[in-house]
């Protein structure tokens, strides 16, 4: 036998194996590296055990992903109830986006599990909750969470997938960007930049409070669009 299989067996005798470390090892791979990267070799290593140790805890990579988006939901902090529904649903919007900018490969994960976590739907029935308390009905809740959730994601979506992270990138990729765009040809972008972004205080997370606030003041209790409303 190997020096490397002795040492794993040594490694694991002395903390040993459970789902809760699997899982939190392979939120560690996804982080550093991206949910593609997650095979069980890639978790093993690690933990310094063989792959195949890893099914006593575990059935497989999808129990594993299952597990990973509990993981995240569990950081998640959900609505208080010892303030009003928008308060309570805007802390619990900037809580979700900034455990979503820790781990964003969790983002296409949040909703796609068919097995969801203890802690998925704890978070899930305290979101529904707030707002069957505030008045909303059944379906309007139902709106409500789509629409807060699609900002919520999509947002997030848009943030990690930027050329830059930090105002002090922002203003080098975005000056960067005005010094080579002719404003003749583009005029309204020269504006844009000029006069918002690139002006002293900028910062891009700043548009996520704002349009989260014209998402909550369009949500009314108990009112919901009459069938016959016209679309589009």
């Amino acid at each position: 036998m190997g020096e490397g299989g002795k040492g794993r067996r040594a490694a694991s005798a002395r903390t040993p194996l459970s789902r809760e470390r699997v899982i939190r090892t392979a939120v560690a791979v996804a982080d550093e590296k991206g949910s593609a990267a997650l095979t069980m070799r890639a978790i093993a290593a690690p933990l310094r055990v063989e792959a195949m140790s890893l099914y006593h805890h575990v059935s497989g990579r999808e129990d594993i992903l299952d597990g990973m988006v509990d993981a995240v939901f569990a950081e998640i902090d959900v609505p208080p109830r010892d303030t009003d529904w928008k308060s309570a649903m805007r802390h619990r919007a900037d809580s979700a986006r900034a455990a979503l900018l820790r781990h964003p490969w969790a983002i296409g994960l949040m909703d796609s599990r068919s097995r969801p976590g203890p802690a998925t739907l704890r978070h899930h029935d305290a979101v529904i909750g707030t707002l069957r308390t505030a008045g909303f009905s059944v379906p309007m809740t139902a709106h409500a969470v789509s629409l807060i959730d699609s900002y919520l994601y999509g947002f997030v979506l848009q943030e990690v997938s930027l050329p830059f992270t930090g105002t002090a990138e922002q203003d080098e990729v975005a000056g960067a960007i005005a010094r080579n765009m002719p404003a003749d040809l583009y005029p309204h972008l020269t504006e844009l930049a000029t006069e918002h972004v690139l002006r002293p205080g900028y910062d891009y997370t700043d548009e996520f409070a704002f349009g989260l606030r014209l998402v909550l003041d369009a949500l009314h209790p108990d009112e919901e669009p009459a069938a016959d409303a016209p679309r589009g």
